[in-house]
């Protein structure tokens, strides 16, 4: 239970000892606090980013453009450590002025173009290959409804339940209630949603799955905040359901590896520059050179 004798202060201030597991990183401030430049690769996209639920949408995306054969969606995936604060150099802030992981920098034109939002960048990708968003403006209005949906909702899974959840201090039984409700309810949406339909936004898979997936189809599979027990993931099946089914696709199995810094060593691609690193730099192989 929280301290029911606090009040809050008239003005808030900055307690840098407060803020649980990721109290070294978090600030009330923007802006650089070192000078680093990011590395540039051969390829026309390059991407700073971690194998975080956000990260992992555009590696998705990038890896599905290219089994649809968009060989321009080549790219290079630079490893952004956040518990670093490897988000906070120059060259990053650059990129992304609000040092969150993905950020893309599109070097295929005259002038590099920079892009930073997880959804943003699916819709950009999206728009450039003309790929998983629908042109018929009905279709197309209800992927970006899903997709925006997602934006709205998943800090409230993330910065909320698993927050509190997992990474808070102290565990509050009023935070971890109000939050675990409103997740359960966002599993209950996509599962009405899901009953309806093979994929979120109708029958084709879109950027809403994409952006979807990697926090709701982790969260029903277990992997998010170890939580699936306690939220009693199992009971929407629609959501099962589709998780697997996308959890098949070569290109997800793929895009998840890519920047990966935990779990089974053979599913971690730190730093994707080709294609051939999926077979030749796999953790797993690292380690027995």
């Amino acid at each position: 239970m929280t301290d029911s004798n606090y009040t809050p202060p008239k003005v808030w201030t900055w307690d840098k000892a407060n803020g649980g597991q990721f109290a070294s990183i978090n600030r009330p401030i923007a802006g650089p606090t070192h000078d680093k430049e990011l590395p540039v690769g051969r390829h026309p996209l390059q991407l700073y980013s971690l194998a975080t639920p956000n990260g992992q949408k555009v590696t998705i995306m990038l890896e599905e453009l290219l089994a649809l054969g968009h060989s321009g969606a080549e790219y290079d995936a630079w490893l952004i450590k956040i518990g670093d604060g490897d988000q906070f150099g120059s060259g990053f802030v650059e990129v992304n002025p609000n040092s969150k992981i993905p950020a893309l920098m599109d070097r295929s034109g005259p002038k590099p173009i920079r892009v930073f939002e997880s959804g943003s960048i699916l819709f950009y990708l999206a728009e450039k290959f003309g790929a998983f968003l629908p042109t018929d403006p009905a279709e197309r209005a209800e992927c970006m409804s899903w997709l925006f949906w997602q934006m709205g909702s998943a800090p409230y899974l993330g910065g909320g339940f698993g927050h509190f959840y997992a990474y808070a201090p102290t565990k509050i039984e009023y935070a971890i209630d109000r939050f675990a409700m409103e997740t359960k309810r966002q599993l209950d949406v996509l599962d009405r949603q899901l009953a309806e339909s093979e994929y979120i936004a109708g029958s084709t898979y879109t950027i809403a799955d994409m952006a979807i997936w990697p926090w709701y189809g982790g969260l029903a599979k277990g992997w998010q905040y170890g939580a699936g027990e306690f939220l009693s993931v199992q009971e929407y099946t629609n959501v099962q359901r589709w998780a697997d089914a996308i959890l098949e696709r070569p290109a997800v199995k793929r895009g998840r590896m890519v920047n990966r810094l935990s779990g089974d060593p053979s599913g971690q691609l730190h730093e994707r520059h080709d294609a051939s690193d999926f077979e030749t730099k796999t953790q797993d192989k690292l380690a027995a050179n």
